[in-house]
């Protein structure tokens, strides 16, 4: 085993091609008051990385072009779609009403752990929340489910960003494991 060079990842990298593409992962994200510039460019890497569907940023999470935001994100601002929304709330709403299930990474007293999400729970829409203080009660109301992660250590929770990566990683697999690529 040895490790790639830097030109022969960039060889297996696919080229920028138009954001839009048949082979996106059926998820729109919505990230709503996470404040953090750096944890906005991690979620946009990690959403390129999956092929999100959409990525709707809310409230006063900031938006792109920002240089913090692109020292994480390393480009990834412009391969994923996305949006803002001043009314994350009536944007969930709508994506309800369009047929996509909701669900938040959070610890309620309902949540299963993100592993259990499946195929059945497509399209969806997962809910992100501020670093300190999580999804909000007004957008926990709207969602048909919860998932968190399950923590085995002192600390109870992670990073919103690096959380994200592990549940949309997850979900990727779900859905193309499942043929539906």
């Amino acid at each position: 085993m040895r490790k790639l060079s830097t030109d022969e990842i960039s060889q297996k990298r696919q080229e920028n091609e138009p954001v839009q593409r048949p082979d996106r992962l059926p998820l729109t994200v919505l990230v709503d008051n996470v404040r953090s510039l750096y944890n906005i460019g991690s979620i946009f890497r990690t959403s390129d990385g999956v092929m999100v569907q959409h990525l709707l940023l809310g409230g006063y999470t900031p938006t792109p072009p920002r240089k913090e935001i692109e020292k994480t994100a390393l480009g990834a601002t412009s391969n994923v779609p996305w949006s803002h929304t001043n009314d994350p709330v009536e944007s969930l709403k709508t994506l309800k009403s369009e047929g996509l299930k909701i669900c938040c990474l959070e610890q309620t007293d309902q949540s299963i752990p993100y592993f259990d999400v499946t195929k059945k729970d497509f399209p969806l829409c997962l809910v992100l929340g501020n670093e300190v203080t999580g999804v909000s009660p007004s957008l926990i109301r709207l969602c048909d489910f919860a998932i968190d992660i399950p923590m085995h250590g002192k600390k109870h929770s992670l990073n919103v960003s690096v959380a994200y990566g592990i549940a949309v990683f997850h979900f990727s697999r779900v859905w193309r494991e499942a043929g539906n690529h």
